[in-house]
């Protein structure tokens, strides 16, 4: 296959975080950038809560059939990385139970 990108596009869009959700016919990724900092605040029954406000920077609809090839291609990229760097991304951190 031969794929060609638009020059416009060439240098891509970051985003923090991802969101995944799918219908019977779709899977749709929104790639969302942090806007502003992390806030933390005590929830109404006493944790603290970490808010943030992100914009969608991207939404791409994946046809079901391509889901399998993206996780495949994302884990031998992630296996590369990890050999190439010596790092491990760092899992999310647990709740704060300290506030409870």
């Amino acid at each position: 296959m031969r794929v060609s990108m638009p020059d416009d596009k060439i240098p891509g869009v970051y985003a923090d975080f991802v969101s995944v959700w799918h219908t019977n016919d779709v899977f749709t990724f929104d790639f969302a950038a942090l806007t502003r900092p992390v806030s933390r605040t005590s929830g109404e029954d006493g944790p603290t809560v970490a808010q943030a406000q992100a914009q969608v920077v991207a939404r791409v609809r994946v046809p079901p059939s391509q889901v399998f090839e993206i996780m495949k291609a994302l884990e031998r990229q992630l296996t590369a990385w990890e050999q190439e760097t010596g790092r491990r991304p760092k899992p999310p951190k647990p709740p704060d139970s300290s506030a409870e």
